[in-house]
């Protein structure tokens, strides 16, 4: 068991924490990948501080400058893409073609953002007064705090932290307690990218510990989360409540999505698409689909091609060469998706495939499960309703393509949505009426680009998107000044 502890990043100097904490293994939980700090209320404070002292002179530099910051840590990630794909599968338990990919995105993000900080652009309109003109410009927020989810430990993180750089923004980023191995190694790269102390600052923990500081500080502007909807909710409770200046806020708060397979689909797409949304990254995606909503034409073969397929899919160490399906993250996780196992079970489901918890595998303990199927149910029950997070899918057996479209508009959250159809009239329709931020026609539910906006409706997100040019609305804002010569 390594000895070393991985310390928080505040003003440009790394600190040791009130304690530390192991990041365990989740393919063996017998092997440590080291010790991380965990930061107190008085750490998260100081880094507050840090950003808020700091924000003004990197606002005020060259866009140019904070063009090549970015640009240096897109380059360094795609460099270490190997190693630190590695440390992903290591510490999260994604299969390590999917942590690569992981990787990947995240360089990619902070390319793209490298260029926006370039482009941020603003109008010169003619004043409806005499002689006037009117000038609309962008600017930073200030100071955000950012909180991100376990399952995308690097991904998520470039996504919030590019951005708010590329704007001109400090930022103080709290990435999940039980993965902070992935998030250390980003902010030991940006602590190089010449950035000036105390605009990124790495304040590692638990939620209960310093979240509240993050949130209730009056000295931060903004507030971007991404984890589960009952805490969205107490963010944006706390962002509403202060006293004084309300903090601008933005929420990721999950799904449950469904994949639509209409009766003329291509059996081997909708089985592909189905396989890949519902299963890989161990079903651990806000965009999976864990609703498999599919018309009585093409049911029966759908389910037998599906258990067929989830036969060979590899369940073993994350790292392991052939690895399709890693564990869990960890016990708590594992419950929570038996508990829905059972609990679909209870309801009248039937488990056609998957579904044992496999103590080990391959000599290693860890916290596996096969991926596992249910047929026979209604879009009433609650394995249909609530956010499990794992490998578990569903599929609701619905007459034709109305009653596909009712099922899957059918519930509180709105990300992601699929359908699987050769008809150019159906996946038009389909992409105008499904009830979500985002529609893929025979393409899998989870997997979007990083220039492209992200997010959803309803229960799913609140506040302006993700990712891409619309990243700006929530990093930024706007401006009017009008000018008499």
């Amino acid at each position: 068991m390594t000895t070393k502890t991985h310390g928080n990043y505040i003003g440009g100097e790394w600190t040791e924490g009130q304690d530390a904490a192991p990041n365990i293994n989740p393919s063996d939980t017998r092997d440590v990948v080291g010790l991380y700090a965990r930061a107190s209320r008085a750490d998260a404070e100081a880094a507050i501080a840090a950003a808020q002292a700091a924000q003004p002179a990197w606002a005020a530099l060259s866009p140019q400058q904070r063009t090549d910051a970015l640009d240096q840590a897109g380059s360094e990630i795609q460099a270490r893409k190997a190693e630190l794909a590695e440390l992903l599968a290591r510490e999260e338990g994604k299969a390590l073609p999917d942590a690569v990919g992981e990787v990947v995105r995240a360089a990619q993000i902070f390319k793209f953002f490298a260029g926006e900080a370039l482009r941020v652009g603003g109008e010169l309109l003619p004043s409806t007064r005499q002689g006037m003109s009117v000038e609309i410009t962008r600017e930073p927020v200030g100071v955000v705090s950012i909180i991100t989810p376990w399952n995308f430990p690097i991904a998520i993180p470039a996504w919030k932290i590019a951005p708010a750089l590329a704007y001109g923004n400090a930022v103080v980023f709290k990435p999940a307690d039980l993965v902070p191995g992935s998030a250390w190694a980003l902010a030991e790269i940006l602590s190089r990218c010449g950035l000036p102390a105390g605009t990124f600052n790495l304040v590692m923990g638990r939620g209960r510990e310093i979240g509240d500081t993050l949130l209730e500080d009056a000295r931060v502007s903004a507030v971007t989360f991404t984890g589960s909807e009952a805490t969205g909710r107490k963010v944006a409770q706390a962002c509403v409540s202060r006293p004084g200046a309300m903090a601008k806020f933005q929420l990721e708060m999950g799904g449950k999505n469904p994949m639509v397979v209409l009766d003329d689909a291509d059996l081997e797409v909708a089985v592909s698409c189905a396989i890949n949304g519902a299963f890989h990254s161990t079903g651990q995606r806000c965009t999976a689909s864990s609703r498999l909503v599919v018309t009585e034409g093409i049911h029966d073969r759908f389910v037998a091609a599906m258990v067929e397929r989830m036969r060979g899919l590899a369940v073993s160490d994350a790292r392991a060469p052939g690895t399709v399906i890693g564990p869990v993250v960890d016990a708590k996780q594992l419950e929570q998706d038996l508990d829905y196992i059972r609990i679909g079970r209870e309801e009248g489901g039937r488990l056609v495939a998957g579904g044992d918890a496999l103590p080990q595998v391959d000599g290693k303990p860890g916290f596996y499960l096969q991926p596992a199927l249910f047929t026979e149910t209604t879009n009433a029950m609650r394995i249909n309703r609530e956010e499990i997070f794992g490998p578990v899918a569903t599929v609701i057996r619905v007459r034709d393509a109305d009653e596909a479209l009712a099922v899957a508009n059918d519930t509180a959250f709105g990300l992601s949505s699929g359908v699987c159809t050769t008809s150019l009239k159906q996946a038009t329709r389909f992409k105008r009426q499904l009830q979500a931020g985002m529609v893929m026609v025979n393409a899998p539910t989870a997997g979007v680009d990083p220039h492209v906006p992200f997010g959803g409706r309803k229960a799913s997100s609140h506040g302006p998107r993700e990712q891409g040019r619309y990243a700006a609305e929530f990093y930024t804002t706007v401006k009017t000044a009008y000018v008499q010569p």
